[in-house]
């Protein structure tokens, strides 16, 4: 779904984002330089830009790519990380992160993203724009590198919630296979239960409820149910969804990104370490930098927060301004697709089957993705 506002000056239609400027590690420079790196490689991005308008003016200035492309939004007070969701709940109001979720609750942008407070975005997220309907417990989704055609696989939850009960794994079942299929492109994802091994008789007790209800939903889903999968799997091309519990799932992706970057080290390392080190990493630099890229976190920065009644996406609060524009493009590509409306769709689709018999659900009234 496209965004159009009139203060653009645009004569056609931008996908608008709401970003907050203001969260991050590195500050709001950052994120501004990210936004440029999005602008220039998309002519129909737009951006809401919340935080202190006098420190951002003369940052959007040095990039005349954002000209007329970048609304700036003053909210004079800022959320840090180390401020506790229930404080936030209670005195958000006017601070950039609040700012910028409430311009995806008005309609004036389509997806929102910050680098903020994990949190307090997701408590305010769900004051402001509230859970789709049946979602007890959101989820935040990432994208993971995998040997799959496409590069990635989606796992959630990776941090939204501590606890998943079964009912809550059959819903992130349904929201991972619909953002694969808007984020991915894959017509039938392929939905797996991150176990601490592939056998039925394995696991604790939601884990084994789930399991034996996850068939029936696939059905109605249109994805397909792999069973258990191990940690081994989840970069495989086994399965194209992981789904667990948050506590499990932050733990693996803290340890996925924590490894490339050791990877990442110990080859640098490696190939500095004598002359002809050097000269073998001159020869090889294309591949090496290929590998690099592949492996960089930075360029897979954004979970998704599923669930909701909007579009919102996690930047690291570590992100430059390559990880910032790592995240703008996974927002812009779920506005494009209309993934909210779709991921609704699902959702409400799957309450349906969860009343009535599998068989006897018509699933042809739910959106085609």
């Amino acid at each position: 779904m496209a965004t159009s506002d009139a203060r653009f000056g645009q004569d056609g239609k931008l996908i608008v984002l709401s970003v907050d400027a203001m969260g991050g590690d590195r500050g709001p420079a950052a994120v501004v330089a990210g936004l440029a790196l999005s602008a220039e490689k998309n002519p129909v991005i737009g951006f809401i830009l919340h935080g202190d308008e006098a420190i951002l003016t003369p940052l959007v200035a040095k990039y005349p790519v954002l000209a007329g492309r970048c609304i700036l939004r003053h909210a004079p007070r800022v959320v840090t990380m180390e401020d506790k969701p229930s404080q936030v709940m209670r005195n958000g109001e006017g601070t950039s992160m609040w700012s910028c979720i409430e311009s995806v609750k008005q309609g004036e942008a389509t997806v929102a993203v910050s680098c903020g407070n994990t949190g307090a975005l997701m408590a305010i997220s769900m004051i402001r724009l509230r859970r789709l309907p049946g979602v007890t417990r959101p989820a935040i989704a990432c994208l993971w590198p995998s040997r799959n055609p496409g590069g990635f696989n989606v796992m959630l939850d990776v941090g939204a919630d501590v606890k998943a009960d079964p009912e809550d794994l059959l819903k992130f079942a349904t929201m991972g296979a619909s953002y694969a299929r808007n984020g991915l492109n894959l017509a039938r994802p392929r939905v797996g239960l991150l176990n601490v091994g592939t056998e039925e008789n394995k696991g604790r007790p939601e884990l084994k409820q789930a399991f034996e209800q996850m068939p029936a939903l696939a059905e109605v889903g249109d994805f397909d149910f792999v069973g258990f999968v191990e940690g081994g799997d989840i970069p495989s091309d086994r399965v194209d969804v992981i789904v667990t519990d948050g506590f499990n799932g932050n733990i693996a992706l803290k340890t996925g990104e924590g490894t490339a970057k050791l990877i990442s080290d110990f080859m640098r390392e490696a190939l500095s370490s004598s002359v002809l080190s050097k000269i073998g990493a001159l020869l090889a630099m294309g591949a090496l930098r290929r590998l690099q890229k592949r492996i960089d976190p930075r360029r897979v920065n954004g979970g998704v927060f599923l669930g909701l009644n909007g579009t919102v996406v996690k930047s690291h609060g570590s992100a430059d301004a390559t990880g910032v524009a790592a995240a703008l493009k996974l927002a812009f590509d779920l506005a494009k697709s209309g993934f909210t409306e779709r991921l609704a769709a699902r959702v409400a689709s799957a309450g349906r089957a969860g009343q009535h018999e599998a068989g006897n659900v018509d699933s042809g009234d739910s959106e085609p993705k």
